[in-house]
């Protein structure tokens, strides 16, 4: 099965800037919030389970067909969220071999997030936030487009149901599990 990692990202998408919205969460335990996933499952977010679990949370996957809210490219780290989840698929095996699990997370509906999934191909599970337990109480950053209320692109690090690290801005998207990867093999060296 070939599968498309070629997603370009125009040249001159605004960098997001670090403006402390999540400064808060390194040292957090996670909270008991039983989140959906793509693969019918309820995730306690509490008791992930594996030694690190990577989470990324992404503000929306657009749907081929379907045009993205007025303005996405002008928003400082909105797009690329495609770009982002394929870098994951891309490089999960290598990720698991740092015995780390994947989730990606966003505020779209499970459904919403299956038709991306399976379009995708994605080894992992897409957990859905679409009434944002997690993020009120975890205070993650959000934005709003078009009237939407969207997670800020940002990535966690949990261990032991703490968050042991935060990437965040995350910029270029497309880099995001390259960036997770280098991190997480200095952790283990």
């Amino acid at each position: 099965m070939s599968q498309q990692t070629d997603f370009l990202l125009p040249p001159d998408l605004p960098r997001p800037v670090d403006d402390g919205a999540a400064r808060h969460l390194i040292g957090t335990l996670m909270p008991k919030i039983l989140l959906c996933s793509t693969a019918g499952r309820i995730i306690d977010v509490s008791d992930l389970g594996a030694p690190r679990t990577v989470i990324y949370c992404y503000p929306m996957t657009g749907v081929p067909g379907k045009p993205l809210p007025e303005g996405w490219d002008l928003i400082p780290g909105a797009r690329g969220c495609t770009p982002q989840t394929c870098g994951f698929r891309d490089h999960h095996e290598e990720l698991r071999a740092l015995h780390a699990e994947v989730f990606g997370l966003s505020t779209q509906s499970t459904e919403y997030q299956r038709e991306m999934a399976e379009r995708l191909h994605l080894p992992f599970e897409i957990l859905s936030d679409a009434v944002f337990e997690l993020c009120e109480a975890l205070r993650l950053p959000t934005f709003e487009a078009s009237g939407v209320r969207l997670l800020k692109r940002l990535t966690l690090i949990v261990r032991e149901g703490r968050i042991e690290h935060v990437f965040y801005p995350v910029f270029p998207p497309n880099e995001s599990a390259d960036e997770v990867l280098r991190w997480l093999r200095e952790k283990v060296i």
